[in-house]
C-alpha cells in the first residue's frame, strides 16, 4: 500500500520558483515568441502606427497580469501569447514600407537573434572579465571600422555608449577637460576671472548637445550657433566671423561641432573645411554622425565625410544605419589618451589597481555607465556572418530611393520640395495653389497628424526655417519608388479633405 504524501505549500512554492528559471520551459516560451515574430517579419503589409487610447492600453496590460500577490503565480501560456502580441501590435512597424518616420529601422534578424542571446548570457561589457568577447571583439570593430576613418591605427580608440546622446556628452566632457582641465575637480570656479567656457554648433545642432551644454554646467546660453547656408549645413565663412563675435562676448569656445547627418534635413557639415578653422582657433572639433557616420562603409557615399581623419571625436550610432537594435553607439576618438579625460574616478571596487592584459580591456573608465549592455556584439555578429557589403548595399539602395522620391515631389506640382538629399533624408510641404503662406505651417502638422492616424504610413515633420515641413526617413530596403507614390497620393488626399471641410466650415 503506497502512503500518500501530505501536501507542502513549500514545496509547491519551490517548484513554481524553480520553473520560472527552467531550460525546458525557457525552450517553449521562445518558440513561442519566435512563431510570432516570424509572422510579424513576414507581414509586408504597408502599416502604420495603429495609435491606441493610453487608458485603454494600460487596461489591456493589466488584464494580461496575474492578481496573485502572495506566491509566486504558475506559468500561464496565454498570457505570454496576449503580452507578446500586445507588444508588436501597439509598436511602429518598422519593418513594413509604411514606416518612412524615424531613424531607427527594423533590424536584421540575427541582429536580433543576438541581442537575445545577449539578454539570457546578462554579461555587462564595461569590464573584461565581466564581458569577454564582448571587449574583445569591441576592439576588432574598432579596428574595421576605423579602416574607413583613417586615424593613426596605434593612437586611436573607440567605446560604446547607450545611444548618440550620451556619446556626445562624453566626447564633449573630454573636450572640455583637455581645454579647461581644473574644471573636472573644480567646476566653475576654476575658471574665476577667465573667459565663460562655450560650445560652437550648428544652428540645428541636435538638442542633445545643448543638453549636454546644461548638464555640463557650460550653460544653453552659452551655445554659439554658427549659421547655415541654404543646404543646411555649417557656412563655413560666417563661421568664423561668428567665432570672433564670441571671443568679444567674454566666451572661450573650446570645441566645436558638427553634424554628419543632421536630424532635421541630414546635411553634413564640411568637416575638412571646419577642421582647419578648428586648429586656427585651438577648438575641438567633435562630429555628432550618429545618423550619418555609417555612410563611411559605402565607396559611393564615403566623400560625404570628407575630413574626418582631421576630427578629434566621432559619434556613431549603429542602431540607426546599420540595422541593429538599439542602443549601440560607438565614440571613437583621434586620440586614446584624450579619451581617458572625460572621467576621473578612483573606485576600488571595479578599477584595478594593477592593471593587466585583461583589464587593458576595460572600458569602464572611458564611459559613464558602470554596468552596459554588450551593445557591439549584434553589429559584430553581422560583421562578422556578411563583412561590410551588407551595410553598404542597403545604405546605397536607400539612398537613391531618397533621390527618386525627391524627383516624384519635384514633379507634383501642389508639392514643394525644401532640399537635396544628402542622404537617406527628405523634407518637403504639400502647398496646392490657393494656399496662404500663413497657413501652409498649419496644413503640414494637421496632414502628418491624419495620415498618422489613418495607419498607412508613419511619416514625421520638423520645422524648416520656422514653418512644418513633412519629413520622410527611408530606412527600410523593401520600400519602393511605388510605396512613396502611394503616400504622397494620400498625403494629397488627406491635404484635400482638410482644406475642403476648413472651407466648409467657413461658409457655414
Amino acid at each position: 500500500m503506497t502512503e500518500s504524501r501530505p501536501n507542502n505549500p513549500a514545496s509547491d512554492q519551490s517548484g513554481l520558483l524553480l520553473e520560472a528559471f527552467d531550460a525546458q520551459l525557457f525552450r517553449e516560451t521562445s518558440e513561442t515568441a519566435l512563431a510570432k515574430l516570424e509572422k510579424h517579419l513576414s507581414d509586408q503589409s504597408i502599416r502604420g502606427l495603429e495609435l491606441t487610447d493610453p487608458a485603454k492600453l494600460s487596461e489591456a496590460a493589466k488584464a494580461l497580469m496575474t492578481t496573485e500577490r502572495e506566491r509566486v503565480a504558475a506559468f500561464d501560456e496565454e498570457k505570454l501569447a496576449g503580452i507578446i502580441d500586445l507588444y508588436i501590435r501597439t509598436g511602429i512597424q518598422v519593418h513594413s514600407p509604411g514606416y518612412m518616420g524615424r531613424q531607427f529601422s527594423g533590424v536584421v534578424p540575427l541582429a536580433g537573434v543576438i541581442d537575445f542571446v545577449s539578454s539570457v548570457v546578462n554579461q555587462p561589457a564595461s569590464f573584461y572579465e565581466a564581458a569577454q568577447l564582448p571587449n574583445a571583439v569591441e576592439r576588432i570593430m574598432a579596428d574595421e571600422l576605423n579602416r574607413f576613418i583613417g586615424w593613426d591605427p596605434a593612437r586611436f580608440t573607440m567605446v560604446t555608449t547607450s545611444g548618440g546622446s550620451l556619446a556626445n556628452l562624453t566626447a564633449l566632457l573630454a573636450a572640455r577637460n583637455q581645454k579647461l582641465p581644473g574644471y573636472w575637480s573644480e567646476g566653475g570656479s576654476s575658471l574665476r576671472g577667465q573667459p565663460r567656457p562655450a560650445i560652437a554648433v550648428g544652428a540645428d545642432v541636435h538638442y542633445s548637445v545643448a543638453r549636454a551644454a546644461g548638464v555640463m554646467g557650460i550653460g544653453e546660453a552659452q551655445l554659439v550657433r554658427l549659421p547655415l547656408n541654404s543646404r543646411g549645413q555649417i557656412c563655413v565663412a560666417d563661421a568664423r566671423p561668428a567665432l570672433e563675435a564670441a571671443e568679444r562676448q567674454n566666451l572661450k569656445v573650446f570645441c566645436l561641432v558638427a553634424s554628419a547627418g543632421s536630424t532635421s534635413v541630414g546635411a553634413f557639415d564640411p568637416i575638412d573645411e571646419l577642421a582647419v578653422l578648428a586648429r586656427e582657433k585651438d577648438l575641438w572639433l567633435h562630429v555628432d554622425g550618429a545618423h550619418g557616420a555609417s555612410l563611411l562603409v559605402s565607396d559611393t557615399l564615403r566623400a560625404k565625410l570628407r575630413g574626418i581623419d582631421k576630427a578629434d571625436s566621432l559619434t556613431w550610432d549603429a542602431h540607426k544605419m546599420m540595422f541593429v537594435p538599439a542602443p549601440c553607439t560607438m565614440l571613437f576618438y583621434r586620440d586614446k589618451e584624450a579619451s581617458l579625460t572625460a572621467f576621473r574616478q578612483k573606485a576600488s571596487y571595479v578599477f584595478d589597481e594593477e592593471p593587466d592584459i585583461y583589464t587593458a580591456y576595460d572600458s569602464g573608465g572611458k564611459n559613464f555607465e558602470c554596468t552596459k549592455r554588450p551593445m557591439i556584439m549584434t553589429l559584430w555578429s553581422l560583421w562578422a556572418m556578411y563583412g561590410p557589403a551588407l551595410f553598404a548595399e542597403k545604405i546605397e539602395y536607400l539612398c537613391q530611393l531618397t533621390e527618386e522620391a525627391h524627383a516624384i515631389v519635384r514633379a507634383e506640382p501642389d508639392f514643394e520640395t525644401l532640399h537635396r538629399p544628402e542622404a537617406n533624408i527628405l523634407c518637403f510641404r504639400y502647398h496646392p495653389a490657393g494656399v496662404r503662406k500663413e497657413e501652409v505651417h498649419r496644413l503640414q502638422i494637421a496632414i502628418r497628424n491624419s495620415v498618422k492616424l489613418r495607419g498607412n504610413f508613419f511619416i514625421s515633420k520638423v520645422n524648416v526655417d520656422g514653418v512644418a515641413a513633412l519629413r520622410v526617413v527611408m530606412m527600410n530596403h523593401q520600400i519602393t519608388g511605388e510605396h512613396f507614390r502611394m503616400l504622397i497620393s494620400e498625403i494629397r488626399r488627406t491635404g484635400q479633405d482638410l482644406l475642403s471641410s476648413e472651407a466648409a466650415t467657413e461658409t457655414a
